[in-house]
């Protein structure tokens, strides 16, 4: 069921763990499947050479799978705009959670839509990403 404007006031929120405890497996298996191998999120030797404690993921594993909660929460085919800040490294073993927080409802070329501002946390509630969405609605 589609949104509706008429539905949603500033300040309503929407939020779900987008992942239980990320394994390595995953972050190998979006590094096949982005062409993504940069050795940050596969070698534990280099990256510890880099100065990290070990691997983390993708940046954009995270935003994909924040993606998928907005859409979860807006419907399919209805975003006009996303964009995110990578604000901290995902770790394996972490759980996160995407919330999107209602920032204005509006109308645009003849169109109703809401605007988003979205954070995913971490377990520890740090934020790992921070951004913002628009999307069609009804």
């Amino acid at each position: 069921m589609a949104l509706k404007a008429s539905d949603l006031k500033v300040g309503d929120t929407h939020s779900e763990e987008i992942c239980h405890e990320l394994s390595r497996t995953q972050i190998v298996m979006y590094a096949g499947t982005s062409g993504d191998y940069n050795p940050l999120h596969s070698d534990d030797m280099f990256t510890k050479n880099a100065g990290y404690p070990g691997v983390f993921a993708h940046g954009m594993l995270t935003m994909g799978m924040t993606g998928r909660m907005l859409t979860n929460y807006v419907g399919d085919g209805r975003l006009t705009k996303y964009g995110v800040r990578f604000v901290s490294q995902v770790w394996p073993g972490d759980t996160l959670t995407a919330e999107a927080t209602v920032k204005e409802v509006r109308e645009e070329d003849g169109q109703q839509v809401v605007d988003l501002d979205i954070v995913t946390k971490n377990q520890d509630g740090t934020p790992v990403l921070t951004g913002s969405a628009t999307a069609r609605v009804d």
